[in-house]
């Protein structure tokens, strides 16, 4: 096979082959079933080595050029196939590995439900008086508040690192705290272990 793409960030097996990464898009188009936002897709592939930044972005750009994928708000730039790009995808996605498809749509389903977790439980970094910054956890159900709680650091760096852990598992903070306030001793020792795993 020819290689076309630049290929600055792939990993091995990852796709040097424009087509491949045109087809690739549609295929994780077609299997993810929603809009997707174009900025996501992208960091999608370039931050999992399937594809080089700038290809991704010239592929999108050809794919909607082409009507084989379109947007849906653009506003937001959510991008959803369209029905030729249903052809290409089912016809064409067997010239991409399988190991490249599922590495793909399980980074997809991965991102989408980072971005679910961030968006049902936000957390705001604020310049706090005097120096340092507030950071304000929000833990929700998806319609209301079930807590919600500000903590106080002395820098940015760490305010964004707080952010980062908060988001790995917002329940297991919830747990923890709820645990500690309730008195439940028992509770408190699980979420611990939990925490070492």
């Amino acid at each position: 096979m020819e290689f076309d793409a630049f290929s600055a960030g792939i990993e091995p097996g990852g796709l040097r082959n424009k087509s491949d990464i045109g087809i690739l898009i549609c295929y994780m188009l077609e299997n993810i079933k929603k809009p997707f936002p174009k900025d996501d897709l992208v960091s999608v592939i370039q931050e999992n080595g399937i594809a080089n930044y700038f290809e991704t972005i010239s592929a999108i750009s050809e794919l909607i050029k082409c009507n084989n994928i379109e947007y849906v708000d653009e506003k937001q730039e959510l991008v959803q196939i369209t029905k030729n790009g249903k052809l290409i995808s089912g016809q064409l996605h067997t010239n991409l590995s399988l190991s490249v498809r599922q590495k793909a749509i399980n980074a997809a389903l991965k991102f989408m439900e980072k971005r679910k977790v961030e968006r049902e439980n936000p957390v705001s970094i604020k310049k706090a008086d005097g120096g340092g910054y507030n950071v304000t956890f929000r833990i929700t159900d998806g319609m209301r508040d079930l807590m919600s709680l500000t903590l106080f650091v002395p820098d940015l760096s760490e305010a964004n690192s707080v952010k980062r852990n908060f988001h790995k598992n917002p329940e297991r903070i919830y747990s923890i705290v709820l645990a500690a306030v309730i008195g439940e001793k028992e509770m408190i020792k699980e979420a611990l272990k939990e925490l070492k795993r």
